[in-house]
Order: C-alpha cells, then sequence, then structure tokens
C-alpha cells in the first residue's frame, strides 16, 4: 500500500470509531460523500470489502476488522510524533481537544483560552462539554478536565481552579412552610431535589462532612434532573432542598431567592484539574494551553 493511503486510513478508523459514515464527516469536519469515497479507495487500493453497508448501520468485515485492530496504536502513535514536532516551533498550533464538564468550560476554560486565541492565530481549540468521565486517550483528546479526586494516577494533573464547597440550598417559602431540620440526615424527611450523574448513571448521594466526620444521605422527592441549572430553578421555584456546587447558587443567594442551611457540614474539596498523559506534554500547543490555564 502506498503512503498516500494514510489519510485513507484515518478516515476508516474514524468511521469504525464512530460507527458510520455521518458521525465520521461530522467529527472530521467534511462530508459524508468524502467520507464515503475515502473509505471506497481504500478498499480498492486493498481489493477487499472492509464494511458491510446497509442503510441502517455499518459493520466490519473479517478483513475490516483485522485492519481496525493493528491501526489504532500505529495512527495514534503518528499523531504523538507530528504533535511532538510542533515543539519545535517558537509558534504554538495546531488543534488541542479537551474534553471538560460544562461549569469549568464556561468559567474557567473558555475566559482563559479565548486571549490565547487571539495572541497566536495558528493555534485552534476544540472543547467539548461532558458530564460523563470521558477516557480521554480512547476519544483522542489532548487533555480533559476533572475534579482531582477524580483522575487516574496514571495522568499528569494541573490544577486549574481553586477547591470546591457544596452547598444545601432551598427557597424561602419552601422553608417557611415545613420544619428546617435541625441535622443534615433531616433531610430525608423532607422533598429533595435530585441530580442524575451520567458518569454514574444513578442520582448523586448528598455527601456531608464536619470536623473529619463525613455523612451520606440519599434523598427523594419530586423532582430529578440532570443539570445543576434545572435543580438550581427548581430549588427557586420552592420545589424544596438541593445540594449544588456554590458557584451554581451564588447569585441565588445573594439575591435571596435562595437561602443556605448546614454550611458547616460542607468542606471544600479538591477543585477542577486539566490532565492528559505524560506523552502529550512535548506539544507546544499544549504547553501554551497548560500554561494560560495553571492556577497561579
Amino acid at each position: 500500500m502506498r503512503r498516500n493511503h494514510l489519510a485513507d486510513l484515518n478516515v476508516f478508523l474514524e468511521v469504525v470509531e464512530q460507527g458510520g459514515f455521518t458521525r465520521a464527516a461530522a467529527r472530521l469536519g467534511t462530508s459524508q460523500s468524502a467520507v464515503s469515497n475515502s473509505v471506497k479507495r481504500l478498499e480498492a487500493a486493498l481489493g477487499l470489502r472492509l464494511l458491510n453497508r446497509t442503510t441502517r448501520k455499518v459493520s466490519l468485515t473479517q478483513a475490516g476488522e483485522r485492519l481496525a485492530d493493528g491501526l489504532a496504536v500505529p495512527l495514534e502513535e503518528i499523531d504523538d510524533q507530528i504533535a511532538a514536532l510542533s515543539s519545535l516551533r517558537e509558534e504554538p498550533s495546531g488543534l488541542i481537544r479537551i474534553a471538560a464538564p460544562a461549569l469549568a468550560a464556561e468559567t474557567i476554560l473558555w475566559p482563559r483560552l479565548s486571549p490565547l486565541l487571539v495572541q497566536h492565530p495558528d493555534l485552534r481549540i476544540e472543547l467539548i462539554v461532558e458530564s460523563r468521565l470521558t477516557d480521554i486517550v480512547a476519544e483522542r483528546f489532548d487533555a480533559g478536565v476533572r475534579l482531582g479526586e477524580s483522575i487516574d494516577r496514571d495522568m499528569i494533573a494541573v490544577r486549574i481552579g481553586p477547591d470546591l464547597r457544596m452547598a444545601l440550598v432551598c427557597s424561602p417559602s419552601y422553608l417557611d412552610a415545613v420544619s428546617p431540620p435541625e441535622h443534615p440526615r433531616d433531610l430525608v424527611e423532607h422533598n429533595c431535589i435530585n441530580l442524575r450523574l451520567e458518569t454514574l448513571g444513578g442520582y448523586y448521594v448528598w455527601e456531608f462532612e464536619k470536623e473529619g466526620r463525613a455523612l451520606n444521605v440519599r434523598v427523594d422527592g419530586r423532582t430529578a434532573f440532570n443539570t445543576p441549572r434545572l435543580c438550581c430553578a427548581a430549588a427557586v421555584a420552592g420545589q424544596g432542598f438541593t445540594l449544588l456546587p456554590e458557584d451554581h447558587v451564588q447569585e441565588d443567594i445573594a439575591s435571596g431567592r435562595l437561602v443556605r442551611l448546614f454550611e458547616d457540614w460542607c468542606s471544600p474539596f479538591a477543585g477542577y484539574h486539566l490532565y492528559f498523559p505524560n506523552r502529550r506534554q512535548s506539544s507546544a500547543a499544549l504547553q501554551s494551553v497548560v500554561k494560560t490555564l495553571r492556577l497561579r
């Protein structure tokens, strides 16, 4: 096979990883027909059918499965070598893909990275909001953002945000209508707004700590959401208690729309960190991103 088929091999692997031509085209920033033609060109060069195509799905042939299994690591190594070459340039360039939770993306990453793009015209940033624990290596991200306590030990982690605290809140109208809880465990008797976590598939178990004593409370209520913003809105509307990061509720507390309880049971915990594999740190583009985001 000629070296000019390397691009077609990369397209084929993207089709496999994305499960179809349409999603692969979106990921590669090209048309579905261009992706299809690239795979056809590769099949013609090999003299083998790599994909079984139907109107609903794409599946691998035996030859396609064998090729896909052998491609992932070599192509990733090529990407790493190309990324390493960029470190020889004085000007950061190329694409940096980052997976991050919405709060971190909106309040930390984008405000700091936007000026960086102005300074370096050849630098590109793709910021993908993910609430799940993304496998940044498998999904070809250059870096990810998580809370410090949830980062794998084999990753390099750089603090980009201060410690965080949770805040237990409800509306004044709800608190006036009930007997206020005297202890966090009393929340099981109240209407609470649950947050469903995509990372675990279930509801967030409310975590409290005071003077080194940890307490987990499994609450219940009439409403549940999978975004903190909706939990906050429901609390403002008088639907009950909710437990959210301070950043999500500070404005509503300051305005009086929400009141806070058991602040002494909400201890600080490690905030957001940028993390990435050790082999990625040689990229000049990633180095500039790390330097910009690092908490000073």
